[in-house]
């Protein structure tokens, strides 16, 4: 089980730091009893990793192993993902079903609702989904956008499967995110469990997809991946290709007309607050990330490349940085003493084409 990672490296969630709460501690040295096995050796296993812990028998450690245990366990104490734990385990909770109301536009600005590190719908939120058609149209987006993936050589390497239901999911997620019911949660509880097996240890079996946290997991470990890549978390060049074609399936789905500005600033600044938990020097390519579909010859590079983004993979961050505008390139995080945006800052709405 995905928990077991948590245990091993932090013994509870209540030790674990986010990204979003603090900055990474520094690297300890551990001894060499912290390195021993958890458990017994099976007979004949004596030489193998165990694919949790990274441990072998004499106490050695994979650093790719830890680097992955700690971004799981770090993952699985985001305030949001808690907050979506709790309302999966809560078994008398009566389900909220989801109304597909139309309201009138929006037209001031929202500011965006993070309690805690953790973001809360709201009335407004709710208004604003439903201002844009509500699930059939979140549908309609991430239908597209899952297309785009599909056919994007990097993007699609974290896709294992491509007869999941994965528009339909994040459609749900998103109206749920936004107090437009719990479509998302109702969902999961019914959800059929994928197992996973490890490469390293065939006989070791992993439920994955069946949250955030343990479907991102699988996307780390997707057989697409390059050997040499495997198991790693998101870097900040496969958020910016995914956040690329996130905002251009938006703009398609017709979501950055001036009928939907209102939705589509908090909707950016909402997608800023979640992909720091995934890659933690990403926010400040958000809006860039938004911007880059309003230009039609950054689609015709696109296409001609082979749907190939090459100039933002492997690009190193400091350079990707001093290309944004000076204003953009700082990111706090929702806890620090002087909010800056999306948090804080000047209240008014961020007109992106």
């Amino acid at each position: 089980m995905l928990q077991k990672a948590m245990q091993i490296l932090s013994c509870g969630t209540h030790s674990v730091k986010t990204s979003r709460t603090a900055s990474k501690d520094p690297k300890l040295s551990p001894s060499n009893a912290s390195k021993q096995p958890p458990h017994a050796i099976p007979k004949g296993s004596e030489g193998l990793v165990c694919p949790i812990t990274g441990l072998s028998a004499d106490g050695t450690q994979r650093d790719s192993d830890v680097t992955t245990a700690k971004t799981l366990a770090e993952l699985e104490a985001d305030p949001d993902i808690v907050v979506e734990r709790t309302a999966y385990m809560e078994k008398n909770r009566k389900p909220s079903v989801t109304v597909q109301l139309q309201c009138e536009p929006i037209t001031h600005f929202v500011a965006l609702n993070v309690i805690d590190g953790a973001h809360k719908a709201s009335r407004e939120t709710q208004r604003l989904v439903r201002s844009i058609g509500g699930l059939p149209v979140l549908r309609k987006f991430t239908d597209i956008f899952y297309q785009r993936c599909f056919v994007d050589p990097h993007i699609d390497k974290f896709l294992r499967d491509h007869s999941d239901p994965h528009g339909e999911r994040f459609a749900t997620w998103i109206a749920e995110k936004f107090g437009d019911g719990t479509p998302w949660t109702e969902e999961r509880k019914s959800r059929p469990r994928t197992v996973m097996k490890s490469p390293s240890d065939p006989s070791s079996q992993q439920l994955v997809a069946f949250d955030r946290s343990s479907a991102h997991y699988a996307a780390w470990h997707s057989p697409k991946r390059e050997a040499h890549k495997f198991g790693q978390h998101f870097k900040p060049d496969d958020a910016r290709v995914w956040m690329r074609l996130h905002f251009w399936a938006a703009r398609e789905a017709g979501l950055f007309e001036p009928k939907h500005a209102a939705f589509m600033d908090y909707y950016i600044r909402f997608i800023v607050h979640f992909i720091s938990v995934y890659s933690g020097k990403s926010p400040p390519f958000v809006r860039e990330s938004a911007r880059w579909s309003a230009d039609p010859q950054n689609i015709d590079r696109y296409f001609a490349s082979g749907n190939y983004m090459s100039d933002v993979i492997d690009q190193p961050i400091e350079q990707a940085l001093a290309q944004l505008p000076p204003a953009e390139r700082v990111y706090t995080g929702s806890r620090h003493q002087r909010l800056s945006w999306p948090y804080g800052g000047p209240h008014e709405m961020t007109h992106l084409g």
